[in-house]
């Protein structure tokens, strides 16, 4: 989604970006996969609490058209309470479970959510490996081989998405540069894994 759903606006009076949006993506047609509301971490001033955010996302939601995949991520770790999990279910819209340097790590995604379906909100889920951009960021600018031996927690996001699949859930994963250095390389370790020995 643009930032100026997400960062500018932040859900308010962005019905024609949204609406421009949508038409532009319609053109990939079988093509086209989720999309995606990434939120920033949000301070105390833009939003005192999750009740805040839900009271401006909840009719927001209300409005979206329907023949779409979508997913929202955000970056408030007080956040992920069972209720956001709730109000994305009620509307099919996915959580993005992200890996980022102040989120939960991938078992913690499946405990912090006590329901059946945990942190899954849709038919889809929807994964993103960021790492720490500031850490990886002291060492390389460039971003072309592995800098961090990200193994360990690969390992960790395969189960997870082992339970996913077997639940009939599709998964949609992304690795960022940040990660480990190189997102290509970052994700051909994850294929290994996957075809690895189940676990």
């Amino acid at each position: 989604m643009p930032q100026v759903i997400t960062h500018e606006k932040v859900l308010r009076d962005c019905q024609p970006v949204l609406k421009q949006f949508l038409s532009t993506m319609d053109l990939l047609d079988e093509k086209l996969g989720p999309l995606l509301f990434q939120f920033g971490y949000f301070n105390k001033k833009a939003f005192p609490d999750l009740e805040a955010f839900l009271a401006r996302l909840v009719p927001f939601l209300k409005t979206l058209p329907s023949g779409y995949r979508f997913a929202l991520e955000i970056r408030n770790k007080n956040w992920l309470s069972p209720k956001l999990p709730d109000v994305l279910r009620e509307r099919g819209i996915a959580l993005a479970l992200i890996d980022q340097a102040w989120m939960p790590r991938p078992a913690e995604w499946l405990e912090r959510f006590p329901s059946d379906d945990g942190p899954i909100t849709a038919d889809f889920t929807y994964i993103r490996w960021l790492g720490d951009r500031k850490g990886i960021e002291r060492l390389t600018k460039t971003w072309d081989k592995t800098i961090f031996d990200c193994t360990e927690p690969l390992q960790d996001w395969v189960k997870v998405c082992r339970q996913t699949v077997r639940r009939g859930v599709s998964v949609y994963a992304y690795a960022n540069n940040h990660f480990a250095g190189h997102g290509p390389a970052t994700v051909r370790l994850f294929e290994e894994l996957w075809k690895g020995r189940e676990t």
